[in-house]
């Protein structure tokens, strides 16, 4: 097999042009980076015999490209090549001190390329014309990349303060939206209310199914609107710290009772059976019941949602000195272990946003994104914890996932943020 040469260079470059032609020629197989990142990954995956970079690429320079490789011993007799002007005596020296080779004159001349090469491959390299030089090229070296990367930094601060913005106003509009919805979604759910209790239409739905159909899926619609409302206000609280618990006492038992009766009719239309022992729910706690209701229901829609029909989704509890565990197993498609931390994040999707849908039971169904977080939030503002073990994601084989959550018997109402925008609502209070 002919040996690769990395070509650190964009495609459509010139000096790419004249180089591969002179490569493919020589027997090289040429692979090409654009930037100097991708090509630190290839020249590790690949081993080259041959390395040719431009001296300037989008992210770093060549002289970087150098001085990393040679740092690792299965590069240190690899010849390292850029492209310059004969007479470009600094660049050439700075060049030399990060651990280059030598250099292909420009402008490139195709007939002198396979010269230059043979000599660089059979172990010749360029030297300083002084050892003073060298030392004087690489304090230069030094300090361009010191200068550098403060622009960077400061770049990157500035980027970053500019993100914080955007995020702190998508958070705010967000909010403000779901507030703005909730005025007209009230008048909607008054008038359909109003036409459901009128005693005529009573009359007429019970004469003609179609208008029951229509009635059925207005009510419907409202209800699944409210829902989606309050799940977007239900995470603002909770990312700006404004969430707040009613401690009263809970029956556990009642409290998951209620949660399955909501999935009923989906679990039978979708041949899901579910295992409980509701002697393993016959405990009291005390903590907000509607957010810990949010809480249950949101990690069961989850299981439903990603156990193919015919599974199983088992309940268990049990109690651990002042706390008590819950866990929610499922057989379904797993969940990778990269993700494990991630889905707990808001408006973290499952699949291709593509094929999303609104539904919280049918299999592989969307939302938008916020029931897990909203389970971390409402779990920490109880002073409890969240977290998943699953074997990893294969639809295939569905090797399954299992989310526990720990509850002290009597909720610690903790309204501090999450961790990682603490320091975001920080500011924003200050």
């Amino acid at each position: 097999m002919p040996p690769i040469a990395l070509l650190v260079a964009d495609n459509a470059s010139h000096e790419a042009k004249v180089i591969k032609p002179v490569l493919k020629q020589m027997g090289f197989r040429v692979a090409t980076a654009a930037r100097v990142i991708d090509g630190l990954d290839l020249a590790r995956k690949l081993h080259p015999a041959l390395i040719i970079s431009q001296l300037e690429l989008p992210d770093l320079t060549g002289r970087e490209l150098a001085a990393t490789l040679r740092a690792d011993k299965r590069f240190l007799d690899v010849p390292i090549l850029t492209m310059l002007p004969p007479d470009d005596h600094e660049q050439r020296d700075i060049c030399l001190a990060t651990g280059m080779n030598g250099f292909l004159d420009t402008p490139l001349k195709p007939e002198l390329i396979p010269l230059q090469i043979q000599f660089y491959m059979s172990g010749g390299t360029d030297t300083p014309e002084s050892w003073e030089r060298m030392e004087n090229a690489r304090d230069r070296y030094v300090l361009d990349v010191a200068q550098r990367l403060e622009q960077r930094i400061r770049e990157l601060e500035a980027k970053n303060a500019e993100l914080e913005r955007l995020d702190e106003v998508k958070d705010a509009v967000i909010m403000l939206t779901a507030h703005e919805l909730r005025t007209p979604l009230t008048i909607i759910s008054g008038y359909s209310r109003l036409l459901e209790d009128d005693p005529l239409l009573k009359k007429l739905m019970q004469q003609d199914a179609g208008l029951r159909t229509l009635i059925s899926g207005l009510s419907d619609g409202i209800t699944r609107l409210h829902n989606v409302i309050e799940e977007i206000l239900t995470i603002s609280r909770i990312m700006t710290s404004k969430i707040e618990i009613n401690v009263a006492p809970i029956n556990l038992a009642a409290l998951i009772e209620r949660v399955i009766q909501q999935y009923r009719v989906a679990l039978q239309e979708r041949e899901l059976k579910l295992e409980v022992n509701e002697l393993e729910f016959l405990t009291m706690i005390r903590g907000d019941e509607s957010l810990l209701f949010q809480m249950f229901s949101a990690l069961l829609s989850n299981a439903i949602k990603y156990t193919p029909n015919g599974g199983r989704i088992i309940l268990h509890a049990v109690s651990e000195g002042d706390k008590v565990r819950v866990s929610v197993q499922d057989t379904g498609i797993g969940i990778a272990p990269e993700a494990h931390e991630k889905i707990f994040e808001k408006l973290s999707f499952g699949g291709d946003i593509a094929l999303h849908t609104t539904s919280k039971t049918q299999f592989m169904g969307g939302g938008l994104g916020l029931g897990l977080a909203i389970c971390r939030g409402i779990i920490e503002a109880h002073g409890g914890k969240i977290w998943l073990e699953s074997a990893g994601y294969d639809p295939k084989t569905c090797p399954g996932s299992t989310f526990y959550v720990t509850l002290p018997a009597v909720a610690v109402a903790n309204t501090q943020p999450l961790s990682k925008i603490k320091r975001l609502a920080t500011r924003s209070n200050s």
